[in-house]
């Protein structure tokens, strides 16, 4: 049954990003290059853009973990591909092309949060599988597993500032909120807020997943059991 809701909602998602791309592309072809000051604000060719980039990027990142399987010959738990599939609707769909991340107050800070937890629980997960394998001479303990999915958690953040001050600088976007949506640019300490606070908060979520599966790991039940990966028997 669980399977069944990850497959409806997976297939949902993604025919909705499917069309996302194919009116966003259209809208492309209409907007704006340039902002006109003196006139309400309006998507211009580069926000649409943007969202056209992050929904290529979505439907790729939802292919990844069947693959990811197919490779390693691993089952990913129902549970966090769920959690995984939410958080790319809510990141993509809601907060790009329906520009939550304008709209609703604190979403891009709340999924910095999930994402940094959502990472961290996905580190305990494939350092646990590793401690499994017979492959590997080496069973690291409850705070060495902890501290590699805490730092796991946090370099997936960096890559994702990475990513958008890359593509930032290349697309003239504004994925790092370092201007105004009339354009103009922030100065100083400013300019550096909405980096330093994704940063952060990203930390935080870490650490707090972290935190509790460390707590899980020394007592020998929890969650983190229900998240590791499981081999796949051999047909």
């Amino acid at each position: 049954m669980k399977k069944d809701k990850q497959y409806y909602l997976s297939k949902f998602v993604f025919f909705t990003l499917i069309v996302s791309i194919i009116f966003i592309g259209v809208k492309i072809y209409f907007a704006p290059v340039h902002i006109d000051p003196t006139a309400p604000y309006i998507n211009v060719k580069g926000d649409y853009v943007l969202m056209f980039t992050q929904c290529i990027l979505g439907i790729i990142a939802m292919l990844l973990p069947s693959k990811i399987e197919h490779k390693l010959q691993i089952s990913i738990p129902s549970g966090m591909m769920v959690l995984y599939v939410l958080f790319l609707y809510c990141a993509i769909f809601l907060g790009e092309v329906r520009s939550f991340y304008y709209t609703v107050p604190h979403w891009d800070t709340l999924l910095h949060a999930f994402s940094g937890g959502m990472c961290g629980a996905l580190g305990f997960a494939f350092v646990s599988y590793l401690n499994k394998t017979d492959k590997i001479p080496m069973i690291l303990s409850p705070f060495f597993v902890a501290l590699f999915a805490f730092c796991f958690a946090v370099t997936i953040g960096v890559v994702w500032e990475i990513y958008e001050f890359t593509f930032d600088g290349l697309l003239q976007l504004n994925m790092q909120k370092f201007m105004l949506e009339n354009g103009e640019q922030f100065v100083g300490r400013a300019a550096l807020y909405d980096t330093m606070k994704d940063l952060i908060v990203d930390c935080v979520g870490a650490f707090i997943v972290t935190f509790i599966g460390y707590i899980s790991l020394k007592k020998g039940n929890g969650w983190v059991q229900s998240l590791q990966f499981l081999k796949k028997k051999k047909v």
